[in-house]
């Protein structure tokens, strides 16, 4: 029956659309019924996840339409069964509009420009801070916060997570007027782990060509020195380690410069630095850039002779992620690398070991912290103008349903999961159909987007994938415990119009900047002391690094005091 209805609205919308010139959300919006008839003859409630929001006369008259972005290999979110199960489940009809993400950045301004012709929400919005301020200032926006009795899983994160609240709210009148997306595993944080060839390395240890380590030291959790690395990538340059008569297709030490993942950020720890991309860094509570520690100097110039003595290929510094996991398969060619898994990037895993930080010349040893959320904010909007927004509002609240949110991440219950749980009541993946990858079914099935995963959910509802579980075990065994408590990743910041603008001034110009200098002092031999010194006169110059930081500091305290 409610298949039916679904066709039959479905089928009267696409009418509509026609009728209308067919344009995106261009038929005319329904009348808000007021939230005493939404109850009295529509059956509308919120405080039982297992009733149906509306009843069956709701469910025929109430209908939403969302635009959203999606990957391309995703089914159409309306043929989705996760989607199907949500109406079953709810009595909610939404339907969804799908774009490329190509085509939505391109339509974004449009669709809120056009006030005539807008859906009623936009998932995978991808709001900035300021476009939320933006708007918000407009009325354009629906205030979420302002209807949160209508989401009663929304809101229980609120109160619990105090720090999700504080990356949400807008600055300048104390509201949210977004839904998150929140995943939290504790992966993101470190985005880099060494692997090191240990047949390689056995090799070396034979020769000589190392001093103090020995075969049985080759497992994982191997501590080097710089000395020790030096001279391990030294003898794999120099020798034909995978036995193919070439001494030039040998890789001593690869990774993918200033990507999200498997970077450069971790060799500066050998000086004491928990760099990361941004060089932007929380040390006890005080926002610090790296790049005016001396200390980077070192680090850069130390980095700079692995690339100019050939230990360090310089392919390092222009391959795409792609070119770099093609190029571990098939003859080995990496002696050590950066990544999350040794097994995405080479053929053989068996034949790399994980490794601890490398030791720097005095004694350091520590890793990149990134700056890269598990919160991830502006993910859902809803206009203001949106009919019977508070049916809406409990439509989207369930996908906070640590069940539902599994659902949305991975896939739902009948293809991806066992209808039946085990015995600690943890929903059980189905085994992989016959010529399917994981990623490609959980691509096709699943729209992700908002969810709240956390460790109630790892432990009580869904486990994490086997990839990410291995993850997370070599970071809390190699990884994690070579920070300092006093370090932390910045957080989602939220920003003041004028705080917004200081950014929009400054922000690009420093980035700019520092990656101009810092590419080519790595790619040239270094940096001389006259160089730095300039450097550092320009940082505190016409880059306006202090003013930047002045902004991220007043936002860090804010974010700090809730």
């Amino acid at each position: 029956m409610k298949k039916w209805i679904a066709c039959f609205l479905l089928t009267a919308m696409v009418l509509a659309l026609a009728a209308c010139g067919g344009g995106s959300g261009s038929a005319p919006k329904a009348e808000h019924a007021g939230a005493d008839k939404l109850v009295s003859e529509y059956g509308f409630q919120w405080t039982d996840p297992n009733a149906p929001i509306l009843n069956e006369k709701g469910a025929q008259e109430i209908s939403f339409t969302v635009f959203s972005s999606k990957n391309a290999s995703a089914l159409d979110y309306n043929d989705m069964k996760i989607m199907q199960d949500l109406y079953d489940q709810t009595n909610v009809f939404v339907q969804w509009e799908n774009v490329s993400e190509s085509v939505y950045s391109q339509q974004k301004n449009l669709i809120f420009g056009n006030k005539d012709g807008r859906p009623d929400a936009i998932y995978h919005a991808g709001m900035s801070a300021g476009e939320i301020i933006k708007y918000a200032k407009r009325h354009v926006l629906l205030p979420i916060s302002d209807y949160l009795e209508y989401m009663p899983n929304f809101s229980k994160i609120l109160e619990e997570r105090p720090d999700i609240k504080a990356q949400l709210i807008n600055v300048e009148d104390g509201k949210i007027y977004s839904l998150p997306r929140i995943e939290e595993m504790g992966l993101l944080q470190h985005p880099n782990i060494l692997f090191l060839n240990k047949n390689w390395t056995a090799e070396a240890i034979k020769a000589g060509a190392v001093q103090g380590l020995t075969e049985a030291d080759l497992a994982d959790g191997l501590a080097l020195t710089s000395d020790q690395m030096t001279a391990l990538l030294t003898y794999f340059r120099d020798n034909d380690m995978n036995g193919n008569g070439k001494t030039d297709d040998e890789r001593p030490l690869s990774f993918v410069y200033n990507n999200w993942q498997g970077n450069q950020c971790d060799l500066y720890g050998m000086f004491g630095l928990n760099d990361n991309l941004e060089h932007r860094i929380i040390i006890d509570d005080k926002v610090t850039y790296t790049v005016q520690d001396e200390r980077f100097k070192e680090a850069t110039n130390f980095i700079a002779k692995w690339v100019a003595d050939g230990l360090i290929d310089k392919v390092s510094f222009e391959q795409s992620q792609d070119n770099f996991l093609a190029n571990g398969k098939g003859l080995e060619t990496y002696g050590a690398f950066y990544w999350w898994e040794s097994e995405t990037v080479v053929s053989n895993p068996e034949n790399y070991i994980t490794c601890a930080p490398i030791i720097g010349p005095g004694g350091d040893q520590t890793v990149c912290v990134s700056n890269n959320p598990e919160v991830g904010t502006g993910e859902l909007i809803i206009f203001a103008d949106c009919p019977n927004f508070e049916v809406l509002l409990a439509y989207f609240d369930r996908y906070y349903d640590p069940v539902v949110s599994a659902q949305i991440n991975y896939g739902p219950i009948g293809i991806v999961y066992e209808e039946e749980r085990d015995a600690s009541g943890m929903l059980v993946q189905k085994p992989l159909p016959e010529g399917i990858t994981t990623d490609e079914l959980r691509l096709q099935n699943a729209p992700l987007g908002i969810i709240y995963l956390s460790d109630y959910a790892w432990n009580n509802v869904v486990h994490m994938e086997p990839r990410a579980q291995l993850r997370l075990e070599r970071l809390n065994a190699y990884v994690k415990p070579y920070v300092a408590g006093n370090v932390k990743p910045c957080p989602n910041l939220q920003f003041t119009l004028d705080e917004l603008n200081t950014l929009a001034n400054y922000e690009t110009n420093f980035n700019d900047y520092v990656r101009t200098n810092l590419i080519r002092w790595l790619l040239s031999g270094g940096v001389s002391d006259a160089e730095w010194t300039a450097f550092q006169n320009d940082l505190n110059g016409k880059v306006n690094l202090e003013g930047l930081r002045g902004v991220y500091q007043a936002a860090y305290d804010r974010y700090l005091n809730g």
